[in-house]
């Protein structure tokens, strides 16, 4: 045992200071949760706002365009629908020209929600954008550079 590298603290301290993920996780759990506790009195979460939205659409998606544009697997959009659909936010049915694919609509209920939900959204949002230090477009061409 008294062979092994051991990393020092300075690495430990160089990666808490400089690592992209570290930063991108902790901002992206601070801003869910900031959007979470706006949310809570509709009784959504950010992550069902944000699959709500994706749902609203001229035609229902299939469920591994849902997936992708949220860059989840389809265990976990499965899992994520279920208190949607549940709610009677979400309808889940066979795709008419392949059996194999799901198609996702939002209900009018669903519709009702995201449209309370969107100005909500928006307010916060603005808020959120007026807290950073840089161009938010900016900041969103990063992002969607690295995703």
């Amino acid at each position: 045992m008294s062979n092994r590298r051991l990393v020092p603290y300075e690495t430990t301290l160089h990666v808490h200071d400089t690592c992209l993920c570290l930063h991108l996780q902790r901002a992206a759990r601070v801003v869910a949760r900031k959007f979470d506790d706006v949310f809570r009195p509709l009784g959504l979460t950010q992550g069902q706002f944000s699959l709500l939205m994706s749902l609203n659409r001229p035609e229902p998606p299939i469920m591994g365009s849902v997936a992708d544009l949220l860059a989840l697997d389809r265990t976990t959009l499965t899992a994520n629908l279920k208190p949607l659909a549940r709610r009677g936010l979400v309808r889940i049915k066979v795709d008419d020209s392949d059996r194999r694919n799901r198609r996702l609509a939002l209900t009018a209920d669903g519709r009702a929600l995201l449209a309370e939900a969107t100005p909500i959204w928006k307010r916060h949002h603005a808020a959120l954008e007026r807290q950073l230090k840089r161009s938010a477009d900016a900041l969103r061409a990063d992002l969607i550079a690295l995703s």
